[in-house]
């Protein structure tokens, strides 16, 4: 009983980039990251046959209780208005590829003041493995988990190449136990969300760091006591850090206590009228798109 959950932003980000703008509905909108997002979600179903689905929705891209935490969060994204920067002939699709997920029957989720991360977190600890997420966003490494089987189907090198990320990936990649990935990424930071780090520490020193400790708390206790585990430079980078190193877990950190509806995650069975896909699928050019989800939804 597989669930498979959707960064959906990082889906249609990955489509919008990776099909060719010359894809366009008849009246001449561009219609590529709908069909990107459709034709991707279409393989995946076929190779790892989900028996549940969630396309998880940023309620806020930037939640008001990280923002709190730290002002700089995600301050590198926002445009003149305030709000995240996009192409502008993407965001006009957004709602169209919601109307044809929602018209598919396929679960659809944002819950407010929270990221799709934070959904997916939560559903991960809460639901029944196995479970699959679907991403382009290595954060969501932190929720590899051998004993409950949830894997992040990581999208970095595109559909074809993808990676299936254990923890086994994970130790193998970075060279640190594969549970401690959270504990390394706060200290390495992440410049595309405008997360620091521990400053001065990168990759290899972070690598050594969660090679010796499991958790932020512990690194900072033993950088403050002089633990000769970490060299006088680690130490003393830590120690100037501190402020950032005190917020970073919950920060860095993927919320698990996310209050999720109930709500009916079931792969979505054929309608008993296909008028609203057929009228979507008219109007907006969306031809082979369509055909292809609904073969991978079983719809025979």
């Amino acid at each position: 009983m597989t669930l498979m959950l959707l960064d959906s932003a990082s889906l249609w980000y990955r489509a919008y980039f990776g099909m060719p703008d010359t894809l366009v509905s008849p009246a001449g909108m561009p219609v590529n990251a709908i069909r990107g997002y459709l034709d991707m979600t279409s393989r995946l179903l076929v190779k790892y046959q989900p028996n549940r689905l969630v396309a998880c929705l940023e309620g806020d891209w930037r939640p008001s209780w990280r923002v709190e935490l730290f002002a700089d969060y995600k301050l590198n994204r926002v445009d003149e208005s305030g709000d995240e920067e996009e192409p502008d002939t993407l965001g006009p699709q957004i709602p169209i590829l919601l109307d044809v997920l929602d018209a598919l029957g396929i679960p659809l989720l944002g819950v407010d003041d929270y990221e799709a991360d934070d959904l997916m977190a939560t559903f991960a600890v809460k639901q029944p493995g196995p479970v699959r997420i679907v991403t382009g966003d290595r954060d969501l490494f932190q929720l590899a988990d051998d004993e409950r089987d949830v894997k992040i189907v990581y999208l970095a090198k595109g559909i074809s190449n993808h990676d299936l990320v254990d923890r086994t990936w994970i130790k193998e990649r970075y060279e640190i136990p594969g549970d401690r990935y959270a504990l390394f990424a706060m200290i390495r930071g992440d410049a595309s969300d405008g997360l620091p780090g521990i400053r001065g520490i990168g990759e290899k020193g972070a690598a050594t760091i969660a090679n010796t400790f499991s958790s932020l708390a512990e690194v900072m206790k033993a950088a403050a006591a002089g633990d000769e585990r970490l060299t006088p430079n680690l130490r003393k980078k830590l120690l100037e850090s501190a402020d950032y190193a005190a917020i970073a877990p919950k920060l860095v950190g993927c919320a698990l206590d996310v209050a999720i509806p109930e709500m009916d995650i079931a792969l979505p069975k054929k309608p008993k009228s296909l008028a609203k896909i057929e009228k979507l699928k008219s109007e907006y050019g969306l031809g082979a798109s369509i055909d292809r989800i609904i073969s991978a939804l079983n719809w025979v």
